[in-house]
């Protein structure tokens, strides 16, 4: 059975050859086609074209024809960065960083991570999976078809485990593409308060080991950040990955320049994350390298912090991608429409970068670039179809409504 959306006002991020990802002066540039239409079978996208083209072929015998009435069809997103799995949310910190309080001290007194940490200890996979899988589905409704999924709320190894295993069942039964982070090393837990090798043991002599036996991992991350894992931690743990063939993505520079950026680049990191705050040798380090650099701007937006300087990292020739950090503390929205909002109106970005950042990039940051983030002959069916809208720019533009009528994945409507 095909299926043919037609009447596509215009079709955007089309490609012929697939890239690996968009650097530079290049996230300028999309491909798009006006009066379109898009044949998907199998949960596979087999053709693409303008509508004179499709009105030229005359065998359409068991297709499912579905009219977009004018909306625009874009590849869906894939959001590279995502804490999903948690167990409650922490509306009581954001109530006290009203009241003044900093990120630090909060993790000070008990809050952050740590009060993540403390509430999925005491949840059951069971209730982990099915608040995860409805945030899951909130968020392929907002046009997310692909996301990658950390642990790092549980910080003991039954709790690891348990986040791990809940993404695995995600995996299992949904139709999205999901990648799992193993982010054991996210920060101490109350034990290991003064014993910092010591839980870096833990991790990586055993944790890490159990991980990779029980093949629950795509990736594995560190929090590279004053206060929390050093340069050499970093060092010591994506080196004991790589052993395992577990390639890394690292949070770093969140809020301090120390030398993550390089220190994970030059172990051959996919992505680094965050990037807040750039030193001139972070540039120089990801230049060259297969690297993405990933901007997290709602982050920046919830926590009143710097945006990631997006501008110049293209200016400087490299790729950008944008992806959420959906996480109950700082934050608590997978709304990759807002983010593409942020990307333009506070990074600075054009609309044409942001849907490179926001696709083809945040697909490679993914490890997914062969078969999602974009509209190409032979990459999975995910797409989404928007109501009418005067242009691809109108959709970040505006910001806090929703566009996208409905959304397929693996060629399915949802």
């Amino acid at each position: 059975m095909k299926t043919v959306i037609k009447n596509i006002s215009e079709l955007i991020q089309t490609e012929t050859t697939p890239r690996k990802w968009v650097a530079g002066k290049d996230m300028s540039n999309i491909s798009t086609i006006k009066d379109a239409f898009v044949e998907v079978e199998n949960g596979i996208i087999t053709s693409f074209g303008s509508m004179d083209e499709w009105n030229g072929i005359e065998d359409w015998n068991n297709t499912d024809i579905i009219d977009a009435e004018g909306g625009m069809v874009f590849p869906t997103y894939c959001d590279s960065h995502t804490h999903l799995v948690f167990a409650a949310s922490r509306e009581g910190e954001f109530v006290d960083r009203i009241n003044g309080l900093s990120y630090a001290e909060i993790a000070q007194r008990g809050g952050g991570i740590l009060n993540s940490a403390e509430k999925l200890q005491n949840a059951s996979e069971d209730e982990l999976y099915e608040d995860a899988l409805n945030r899951l589905n909130e968020l392929v409704q907002m046009g997310t078809g692909a996301i990658e999924i950390k642990s790092g709320y549980g910080l003991t190894m039954d709790a690891e485990l348990k986040m791990l295993k809940v993404i695995k069942r995600l995996k299992e039964n949904t139709d999205v593409t999901i990648k799992a982070t193993f982010l054991g090393a996210h920060a101490l837990p109350k034990e290991y308060k003064d014993n910092k090798d010591g839980y870096m043991d833990l991790v990586i002599n055993e944790m890490l080991p159990k991980v990779a036996d029980e093949k629950l991992a795509d990736y594995v991350d560190i929090f590279c950040e004053e206060g929390y894992f050093t340069v050499e931690d970093t060092k010591r743990l994506l080196t004991a990955a790589n052993k395992y063939g577990i390639p890394s993505k690292t949070h770093v520079n969140q809020f301090n320049a120390i030398g993550g950026v390089k220190a994970s680049v030059d172990l051959g990191a996919l992505s680094v994350d965050h990037l807040e705050e750039m030193a001139d040798e972070d540039y120089t380090a990801l230049q060259n390298a297969n690297c993405m650099p990933t901007i997290l701007p709602s982050c920046s937006f919830f926590l009143g912090i710097p945006y990631g300087p997006a501008v110049k990292m293209m200016e400087k020739g490299l790729p950008v991608a944008l992806a959420t950090d959906y996480n109950p503390g700082s934050t608590p929205s997978g709304n990759m429409n807002f983010v593409a909002s942020l990307g333009c109106i506070q990074l600075k970005m054009t609309p044409e970068q942001v849907i490179n950042a926001t696709t083809i990039n945040t697909a490679y940051a993914m490890g997914v670039e062969k078969e999602l983030g974009s509209i190409c002959i032979g990459k999975k069916a995910n797409l989404f179809i928007t109501k009418p809208i005067p242009s691809y720019a109108y959709l970040p533009y505006s910001f806090g409504h929703n566009v996208i009528d409905k959304v397929m994945i693996n060629g399915k409507f949802q």
